[in-house]
């Protein structure tokens, strides 16, 4: 008979299996260019500790990890919508979890990392993430979900050690939230349910104390105190830090109160507030299972990437090395549960139906179609200026340019839609006018090119033909693109 373990006790027996690897680099295959990167550093006498590879094609991780054999390696997920009340009967759940273990066991992962987000609920789809709503009964599905998904990697993991463990980030606020807990308190939930590890990112923190009412009533040194108290700061086994920058659809030029309208954007620089939080929340004596510490470069230019991993190293390396040497765990830390997790249950069918519908109304308001109502917009409706930018400035280059814009991707079929008096903001619109079921894996830039030559077939059928043409022509460069990268030899990597 297998003996008894608790939630802590699971966790704490997978993280022991984690080595502790150090300040590394969380990165896309493709932009920048990962062998240009590798080769760069390596010239200015520079090596990350790991790398954390974001989701890609099979065969380009294969040929990384085929390059780079002794780079310890962790994995960042996309497409897992685990804050969904209707995650497990998704179409795709059984091939993208599928594919995710192939992938995880490609490189070889310590982990696999996972936004506490979505991009799609109740039939609705958004090219970046969008935070889960902050209640008690999201958080418990949440931890169901991440469940399922772990006993599925658990039973189908052929890597020869450990199974990778489940990692939950915490998401970035784009301007605004909606719930009716604290997100430290939501955090308490899952992780008292589910013996998942947790990432901290310390710009998405930021975000948080910026787009929330708290920033009117104490400093940022105080906020975060505060915060990593309540927090389930003794799961935290990675570390992200990324830039921050102000969107260019939503910048207004005024900033009355002293904070820029920053969000989460990794090519930008990462700003020296940052790096205050950041050795704010290294030396927490909460902090004992770190494992890693990863500068999210994605996008980012390559001399700013070795500057900034050059800076850091020197800043930060040693109290980074020292804290991963701490192993002993505080008594007080081992049994910390949240009320609302000791006063709940599993979420019931009849729940999450419930929240089925809250998410639908939360896909509707955000996208406009609905004002906000119910207990968890409260606190927005009370300021509703984050919701708002969201709404006018953000949405719309979204689905307009996020992921390739669109007077680029069909420019023929744009200039004869001009012709005919039809704008493109209409596709946004016409995008939110109703929720489609999700048929295969999401693909924000594959969902763009099909719904685009359907809008363009409803509102001009004389140039659909043409639609479907320029449609081919993308969907054949974009396969194209997702072929594996043809890297230096191996000697000019390391020269």
């Amino acid at each position: 008979m297998v003996p008894f373990r608790s939630v802590g006790e699971e966790f704490n027996g997978r993280v022991q299996a984690i080595p502790s690897l150090g300040l590394g680099l969380s990165v896309d295959c493709y932009t920048p260019d990962l062998f240009d990167l590798m080769k760069t550093l390596s010239i200015a006498d520079l090596k990350p500790a790991y790398l954390e590879l974001f989701k890609s094609s099979a065969k380009t991780l294969e040929m990384v990890r085929r390059h780079f054999p002794d780079m310890p390696m962790a994995y960042h997920g996309e497409g897992l919508w685990i804050t969904q009340p209707d995650f497990p009967d998704s179409p795709c759940l059984d091939e993208d979890v599928r594919e995710t273990v192939r992938q995880l066991g490609t490189i070889q992962s310590y982990w696999l990392n996972h936004e506490c987000a979505t991009k799609q609920m109740a039939g609705y789809s958004f090219g970046t993430y969008l935070p889960p709503l902050y209640t008690v009964t999201s958080a418990g599905v949440t931890a169901d979900n991440i469940a399922l998904v772990q006993r599925t990697v658990d039973l189908t993991w052929e890597g020869g050690a450990e199974a990778p463990l489940f990692l939950l980030e915490m998401a970035p606020l784009t301007y605004f939230s909606a719930g009716t807990i604290g997100i430290p308190e939501f955090f308490r939930i899952v992780t008292d349910r589910v013996a998942c590890g947790v990432v901290l990112d310390i710009g998405h923190l930021w975000t948080l104390y910026r787009y929330s009412a708290v920033r009117r009533k104490e400093r940022l040194e105080q906020f975060v105190g505060r915060f990593l108290e309540a927090f389930p700061l003794e799961r935290v086994v990675e570390i992200h830090v990324a830039g921050l920058a102000e969107h260019d659809a939503g910048r207004t030029g005024d900033n009355p109160e002293m904070l820029p309208a920053w969000i989460d954007a990794h090519a930008a620089p990462i700003p020296s507030v940052l790096w205050a939080m950041l050795e704010q929340v290294l030396v927490h004596p909460g902090l004992v299972n770190l494992r890693a510490v990863a500068l999210e470069v994605d996008t980012k230019a390559i001399p700013l990437i070795v500057e900034e991993f050059q800076g850091t190293s020197r800043r930060f390396g040693e109290m980074i090395r020292g804290k991963m040497a701490q192993t002993v765990i505080p008594a007080g830390l081992k049994s910390r549960e949240s009320q609302a997790s000791l006063d709940s249950s599993a979420p019931t069918a009849t729940e999450r139906k419930q929240l089925l519908d809250d998410y639908d109304r939360y896909a509707r308001t955000v996208s406009g179609l609905m004002e906000p109502t119910g207990p968890e917009w409260q606190a927005t409706r009370a300021d509703g200026a984050g919701l708002d930018r969201y709404r006018r400035d953000y949405l719309p280059n979204e689905i307009l340019n996020w992921g390739g814009e669109l007077a680029q991707m069909f420019p023929d079929v744009c200039r004869a839609l001009a012709q005919r008096g039809i704008a493109l903001d209409e596709f946004v619109a016409w995008w939110f006018r109703t929720p489609r079921p999700v048929e295969q894996s999401y693909d924000f830039f594959l969902l763009k090119v099909d719904r685009f030559v359907r809008f363009v077939g409803e509102r001009a059928p004389a140039v659909r033909p043409l639609a479907e043409q320029e449609g081919t022509v993308l969907r054949r460069a974009y396969a194209d693109a997702n072929d594996p990268l043809q890297p230096a030899p191996m000697a000019e990597l390391i020269r």
